[in-house]
């Protein structure tokens, strides 16, 4: 097999290449010195410049020509305007690397990155990082003694040797580290849970984009945009604080106001100037849970402020400026209440880039045992004292947090307030079955108590029969019956929906089928679990 040709592809130095008369060859200039190397011959060199400097690149081949003849000299007149514009340099280079006749079978390619401006370089190792020049990074180096034809010394960079995957693996390390900082160092095991939590941090490293985050209330979204800010503070991403409203607690003409700010005398009791949450967050991270409950003015303000990032208070004919990052949160179905004309379909276009879906706690079993761990850890950390279950009480307490029977309606928010009760109760810090179980049984009282709110997984039965079967039902058979889908659509299976839904009454059955009965039941109205199940 013959020997590949070497092609050096680089910028001429219109510095470090210059010199005129006999005294040039006194100085070390990297481009022709790379073609006085004894051992090495170079094919091709592929000098780039611009036509401000024509007449020093032919100079430079008349010489290298003189040095080594070789080696053909081609020069390429780039129509940089400005070399020290990233996006001018990276264009001409790219537009370069898209027309050169690349023949990686029989040449060798070397990018030299000693010449042109720092831009320049960066550009030239961005390009070839990318493999849009095929070939290895080359730097050159003077003499320690600067003599009469000594050409110093040349290194040639391979990006696929095991100090680049070195380096790839550092950052390796620190996506991960980012992740479970996104978790709060939670080992949890859901998949889809974690698969959703590695492109998060990914997006908040690499974008600036709204993020809308969805769940039901006590999901952790809160939790979640705060730690979002607190990673990209520690990566000096943002400058600002994180500022975070609920939106449901938003009300009347104060909407606006709290949002936006206002100027004195803007409306009755308007006695000074009042920035606004969002001035409040410039430069930093704004969180709006409940978006889907602001109204539509404000809506159509935040949506100006969002792409335009600027807005004007309330009775303000000025416009003021803040730069600020959005997260939202809402229990609604967004997309819903753009058809129901309760949300504006240009503001959740905007915020629509980056959606999740963040499951609730009975969708992530598996989570339940170490985010049981986490919240006894942060109860211990805060009081000073260690507080743990002896194996009875554990064992008992999980078999019925992962059971049918709990129904965790508040999410995390339960299973932390379970936990700080237990703890609490915990006498030399130990939480006994009799603490565990009085624990249980509080949770069932509080969940009897507290059915899901209205409007939160809400099911339009007309959708699911058809609105002609929908009208007969009566109010009582339509309100039941809404219930029951909107649980079936937050159950796994029509076995784990039953055990929801009988899990008092089952025991008094000598055999219990609580699928069965599900089944009967929605038979009733026509429907079958394919009909109701979370994948329509």
């Amino acid at each position: 097999m013959s020997k590949k040709r070497i092609v050096v592809i680089g910028f001429l130095g219109t510095q470090l290449d210059s010199g005129k008369g006999a005294a040039r060859w006194e100085k070390w200039r990297p481009s022709v010195a790379l073609t006085q190397q004894e051992d090495t011959v170079i094919d091709r060199f592929e000098l780039l410049c611009t036509a401000k400097y024509g007449e020093l690149g032919k100079a430079i081949q008349r010489d290298i020509a003189s040095v080594s003849p070789e080696t053909t000299v081609a020069a390429h007149h780039l129509p940089i305007a400005n070399a020290w514009d990233f996006e001018d340099v990276y264009g001409c280079l790219f537009d370069f690397a898209k027309h050169y006749p690349f023949d990686p079978d029989r040449e060798e390619y070397w990018i030299h990155i000693t010449t042109g401006t720092h831009v320049a370089q960066i550009c030239m190792f961005l390009m070839t990082e990318a493999r849009f020049f095929p070939g290895r990074l080359l730097q050159t180096a003077p003499p320690r003694r600067q003599s009469l034809g000594n050409p110093g010394s040349f290194t040639l960079i391979d990006l696929d040797l095991s100090r680049y995957d070195q380096i790839a693996q550092r950052f390796s390390r620190e996506q991960e580290e980012g992740v479970t900082f996104l978790k709060s160092g939670i080992a949890t095991r859901n998949p889809r849970f974690n698969t959703m939590i590695d492109e998060i941090e990914r997006v908040a490293i690499k974008s600036r984009a709204p993020i809308l985050l969805m769940g039901p209330t006590g999901a952790g979204k809160s939790f979640l945009a705060r730690r979002v800010f607190e990673l990209k503070k520690a990566r000096h991403q943002l400058d600002g604080k994180f500022v975070e409203l609920n939106c449901a607690t938003l009300h009347g003409d104060g909407a606006a106001s709290t949002l936006f700010g206002h100027i004195k005398g803007a409306f009755t009791g308007a006695a000074t100037d009042r920035p606004g949450l969002l001035r409040s967050a410039h430069k930093g991270l704004l969180f709006l849970d409940e978006i889907g409950e602001l109204g539509l003015d404000e809506q159509a303000m935040l949506l100006k402020a969002v792409e335009e990032r600027r807005f004007f208070p309330v009775g303000s004919d000025n416009e003021v400026q803040s730069d600020f990052q959005l997260i939202a949160g809402t229990n609604r179905d967004l997309a819903q209440e753009v058809a129901a004309g309760r949300f504006r379909e240009d503001l959740y276009a905007r915020v629509n880039l980056w959606t999740y879906a963040l499951p609730g706690l009975v969708d992530r079993q598996e989570d339940i045992e170490p985010n049981l761990d986490y919240a006894l850890a942060q109860f211990s950390a805060e009081h000073g004292q260690m507080v743990r279950f002896n194996q009875e009480a554990r064992r008992h307490y999980m078999a019925f947090a992962t059971s049918g029977e709990a129904a965790w309606a508040g999410n995390f928010r339960d299973l932390s307030a379970s936990v700080t009760r237990m703890a609490t109760l915990a006498e030399a810090g130990r939480i006994t079955d009799d603490i565990a179980a009085a624990e249980i049984d509080r949770l069932k009282r509080l969940w009897r108590r507290q059915p899901r709110p209205a409007g939160e997984h809400a099911v339009e039965l007309d959708e699911v029969m058809g609105s002609e079967a929908a009208a007969q039902l009566d109010l009582f058979d339509a309100m039941q019956l809404r219930a029951i889908i909107g649980l079936c659509r937050q159950s796994k299976t029509l076995s784990d929906a039953g055990r929801k839904l009988y899990a008092v009454s089952r025991d008094a059955k000598a055999k219990p089928n609580d699928a069965d009965r599900l089944k009967k039941y929605l038979a009733k109205f026509g429907l079958d679990w394919d009909t109701v199940s979370p994948s329509i």
